[in-house]
């Protein structure tokens, strides 16, 4: 079993560079920041354990560090920040801390006034603590987040359905998934289940059909440009077609949703409903909370999307992103100290232990605490390519209308060709 390296968190920090609160900012002039005591309102999607626990154990260690800093954590359900936030950044008031998945939706928050730069407060020390990852949360050369764990996705199976099924090894094809597929059906298992409901799972299979069938080239001209152009997009809309055709998921997945309750997709898999799911690294933690298997651990593997005959892509690339933090203005230097904190390796160490994510800091990637995502981890950093999801990838706007275009088909009213125009058509109205 491997052995994790705890270090206490107040001893760490007191080795820590000094988070000075009056440290220079960059970009452009800063509004006055709060003189004595400060607090910051927090938004984060830690709703369940296990991070739920770890993010109040953050809290209070790092008010005891810092006891002229109080923090207000506020969980919401990820899938409402997608129309909280915008509101919220209209607002007199918006949060002082907030879930931030950077790029392009990064970029149409700072529209809003109310994103800061901290460029300033983060340059000496950002790039250690997380590497080239940290650039997905700067626009135009400017770091306006920071981002604390970062996400492959892959299929999570159950080993113990695949043998019932007569499955020996995990499908590196595409006709080896549809081998695989038919043979679960054949047993009265559901193959995959999917979240239907929260749409964003169903963007996943065309994320990955595009990454396989575009070079990487076309790929990230095509994100730069926010426009899809060359006929591999058209062809990736035609494998999922084709995919869907199998009918590979569960009863009712349109009305399923993700991550909520013993019934969500993630759930199924949890409780031996399902045999497999398309989703990121946090799946296992996601799965714990909606069980009570107390041997699911043993009985979950991974593996890669699997690869497209006659794709331009490369079959190694990887579709994925990362959570992380963007801070408001009204006290954005207290806000970058405590994001430098959850960079930092302790808490980062105890992220990983607990298995809520891949870290960003690799020092902490020895904490992680099962072979299965040492596999993931290992396999997505050293990916020769990193797509970010492409409703992150794009601005927010262009990213919702490819996923509704990808619900549509999944839904069986849309087309290959219908994805592609949504998304040139939202690209065109958001200029």
């Amino acid at each position: 079993m491997f052995v994790k390296r705890r270090i206490p968190v107040l001893a760490a920090l007191a080795a820590l560079v000094p988070l000075a609160l009056s440290a220079c900012s960059g970009g452009t002039e800063a509004p006055a920041q709060p003189s004595g005591p400060v607090t910051l309102t927090w938004w984060h999607n830690g709703t369940t354990d296990p991070i739920k626990t770890v993010w109040e154990k953050v809290v209070a260690d790092y008010q005891k560090a810092h006891p002229e800093v109080t923090i207000k954590a506020q969980p919401l359900q990820n899938e409402d920040f997608g129309t909280k936030v915008p509101l919220a950044l209209q607002s007199a008031e918006p949060p002082d801390i907030y879930q931030s998945w950077g790029a392009g939706d990064l970029a149409s928050q700072i529209t809003s006034g109310k994103v800061a730069d901290i460029t300033g407060d983060t340059k000496s020390w950002i790039e250690q603590a997380t590497g080239k990852f940290g650039e997905k949360w700067q626009v135009d050369g400017k770091q306006y987040g920071v981002p604390f764990t970062q996400h492959f996705v892959g299929f999570w199976y159950r080993k113990d359905l695949f043998q019932q099924a007569g499955i020996t090894t995990p499908p590196k094809t595409m006709d080896e998934l549809n081998a695989a597929v038919t043979a679960l059906k054949a047993k009265g298992l559901a193959p995959i289940s999917v979240g239907g409901k929260d749409r964003w799972p169903d963007a996943f299979y065309f994320n990955y059909f595009a990454i396989r069938e575009c070079s990487t080239a076309v790929l990230q001209q095509s994100v730069k440009a926010v426009k899809l152009e060359d006929p591999c997009w058209t062809k990736a809309g035609q494998d999922l077609k084709n995919f869907l055709a199998t009918e590979p998921f569960q009863t009712g997945f349109a009305g399923t949703p993700a991550q909520q309750g013993a019934g969500s997709s993630a759930g199924l898999v949890a409780n031996g409903k399902a045999a497999m799911e398309l989703q990121g690294d946090w799946e296992p933690g996601t799965m714990s909370s909606l069980t009570e298997d107390k041997d699911l651990e043993s009985k979950v593997g991974w593996f890669p999307f699997p690869s497209v005959a006659g794709g331009q892509g490369d079959p190694a690339a990887v579709l994925g992103g990362g959570d992380g933090y963007a801070c408001t203005t009204r006290a954005s230097k207290a806000c970058t100290a405590f994001l430098q904190y959850l960079v930092s390796e302790p808490v980062q160490t105890e992220l990983s232990a607990k298995g809520t994510g891949l870290p960003v800091n690799a020092v902490a990637a020895k904490a992680l605490k099962t072979d299965v995502l040492r596999q993931v981890y290992d396999y997505g950093t050293k990916a020769p390519y990193l797509q970010m999801y492409f409703d992150r990838a794009f601005p927010t706007a262009v990213g919702a209308a490819l996923n509704d275009a990808v619900a549509n088909m999944f839904a069986g009213q849309g087309t290959p060709e219908g994805i592609v125009t949504a998304v040139n058509q939202a690209a065109a109205g958001n200029k």
